[in-house]
């Protein structure tokens, strides 16, 4: 049978994930995840509370927050890609400009991992042509 505690068990490690997540996560879409992550903790722990009890008060409350983090998504989404095409990146610190007046601006610890350029990697010759090393082995 389970109990009480293994539901409130649940649910803590939704919550306590998610918020390791969101505090160690910069692209905002992680974040907005994490985010959702900890709100399902809470509903379940509503939930649990509310068959632990008998009544259906902590089911409804669930039922709403359930509701509202899906018009949550939507928004985020739309939010999600409004930022994206004005500033091409989704870094929570790329956007330090939309601060409010007065803020001091966030200054990373440690720099954004800069982009190290693909090795150039061998290239198959064109269909029907042989490559170089084979046409002039062929010679010989």
């Amino acid at each position: 049978m389970i109990s009480l505690g293994h539901f409130l068990t649940v649910g803590a490690v939704l919550f306590g994930l998610g918020l390791v997540g969101f505090l160690t996560r910069r692209n905002f879409i992680t974040m907005f995840l994490c985010a959702e992550m900890m709100l399902q903790g809470v509903v379940l722990n509503l939930v649990a509370f509310s068959r632990y009890h008998g009544n259906l008060s902590g089911q409804v409350l669930g039922l709403f927050i359930i509701t509202v983090a899906a018009c949550e998504a939507g928004l985020a989404l739309a939010l999600f890609l409004t930022l994206y095409r004005r500033g091409r990146s989704l870094d929570s610190g790329a956007w330090q400009s939309i601060r409010e007046i007065g803020v001091q601006p966030t200054i990373d610890v440690e720099p954004l991992m800069k982009t190290v350029p693909s090795p150039d990697y061998p290239r198959l010759p064109v269909a029907g042509r042989l490559p170089v090393a084979a046409e002039e082995t062929a010679r010989v």
